[in-house]
């Protein structure tokens, strides 16, 4: 992946973007200063619109008739997602969310007693607990490669662990949801493919913030949630499987009858498609919106939403690093659009996400629980994540960072 903080710009004309247009196409904007897009990004017009123009066909003619009318459209969502991740729109499969998605891949693979899942200090609290389920279940090894001292995984001690352990499985988050972390999921791609493993990236953070590649990661199976980054509606991810997984044969543990033909009374043969991880029954409104959210997202283009999104980041952590009180969290050699920070003093953390709320600032909160070795190795049990987005502002930033510091100096509840 091609490093998107680089002082060498391609093309500064077609990292242009017209801010106040992108604004008026996203109602949210008039009503809150937004800054959980790591959460849930704002709608913008065309998705809204897509969504609503087919829940009231449905109303009109009917479900399954409404689904046959916009077949084509229903199509677009594998049709953009691949050209957004480059792949085939037949590597593509829809899911409800990142973790249905990601937990129906852990399902295709035939894990034995002794396998190991090679894994980071950084990865998302959902992966992990599943890791923990399937050790539970099935007795496999789960081993956490260190970070360097800088922050994020130390590629190289990673590559010795692959060597050593042979591992089932090897996952990365490519960026937490607790940190503004990026992990080098390339790098870590290149010795997977030299050694022959199985390669899972959880891309949600990153899917509508940064361009991706499947081919130039090397990952087997990729997960992303629609909702965060690429601004589509909630309720909807999506699963790339590789041409490599489709040929070995994997498939999730519980398919159904859009993923599989019953052949006989005793047997079935899954679809050769990743249409094998979806499930009969579609929100349909949600695929469509979800279609819409991708194809605008490839219409402002990757390249300068991925110059824009982190520099506002850098420029919010540059104004928060000089207010007393607050400790800035995010570390590592690379940064996205999560700012974390920490806060001294009394302050317990609902209380401190409400005084936010109070001036129509969205935010997020983020607990030890949910980064267990990250927050252990920072000394911290809570702290706030602010993400701005490409449609964000300047004067925005300026305006968060303001009222962080007066609330800060404010003291504390």
């Amino acid at each position: 992946m091609r490093d998107h903080n680089s002082a060498t710009i391609p093309n500064p004309e077609a990292l242009q973007l017209d801010i106040a247009a992108l604004r008026a196409e996203t109602p949210g904007c008039r009503q809150v200063v937004h800054f959980n897009n790591a959460g849930c990004g704002l709608l913008a017009t065309p998705v809204l619109t897509a969504m609503v123009g087919h829940l009231n066909l449905e109303a009109r003619i009917g479900g399954y008739e409404a689904s046959a009318a916009r077949a084509d459209g229903v199509r677009g969502f594998y049709t953009e997602l691949a050209a957004l991740i480059n792949t085939a729109p037949e590597n593509i499969a829809f899911a409800g969310s990142a973790t249905h998605a990601y937990a129906n891949a852990l399902s295709s693979i035939p894990f034995e007693p002794g396998d190991t899942i090679l894994t980071t200090r950084d990865d998302f609290v959902s992966n992990q607990i599943a890791f923990l389920s399937l050790r539970k279940r099935f007795g496999v090894q789960i081993v956490h490669a260190p970070n360097t001292p800088e922050g994020g995984v130390d590629v190289e001690a990673m590559a010795r662990l692959m060597r050593a352990h042979r591992p089932r499985l090897v996952s990365v988050t490519h960026i937490p949801t607790n940190s503004g972390l990026v992990s080098p999921i390339a790098a870590i791609g290149r010795h997977c493919r030299e050694l022959d493993l199985l390669y899972l990236v959880d891309a949600c953070q990153s899917v509508g913030q940064y361009p991706l590649d499947v081919e130039e990661i090397g990952c087997d199976l990729l997960t992303a949630t629609c909702r965060k980054f690429l601004r589509g509606p909630r309720g909807s991810g999506f699963l790339y499987v590789s041409d490599r997984v489709l040929r070995i044969g994997y498939e999730p543990l519980f398919i159904d009858m859009h993923g599989a033909r019953w052949t006989a009374p005793g047997e079935y043969r899954p679809v050769g498609t990743a249409a094998r991880f979806e499930e009969w029954e579609f929100p349909y409104a949600t695929v469509l919106g979800s279609a819409a959210a991708t194809r605008y997202a490839r219409e402002v283009g990757l390249e300068a939403i991925a110059h824009r999104t982190p520099a506002l980041a850098a420029r919010l952590r540059d104004r928060l690093e000089t207010v007393p009180g607050v400790r800035l969290l995010d570390r590592g050699p690379r940064l996205a659009a999560l700012v974390t920070f920490a806060v001294d003093g009394a302050w317990q953390p609902q209380p401190f996400k409400e005084a936010l709320d109070a001036r129509k600032i969205n935010s997020a909160l983020s607990f030890r629980e949910f980064a267990q070795f990250d927050f252990g190795d920072k000394d911290v049990d809570w702290c706030l994540r602010l993400s701005p987005h490409y449609y964000n502002t300047e004067e925005e930033v300026e305006h968060v960072a303001d009222a962080v510091a007066e609330i800060v100096g404010g003291g504390g509840r």
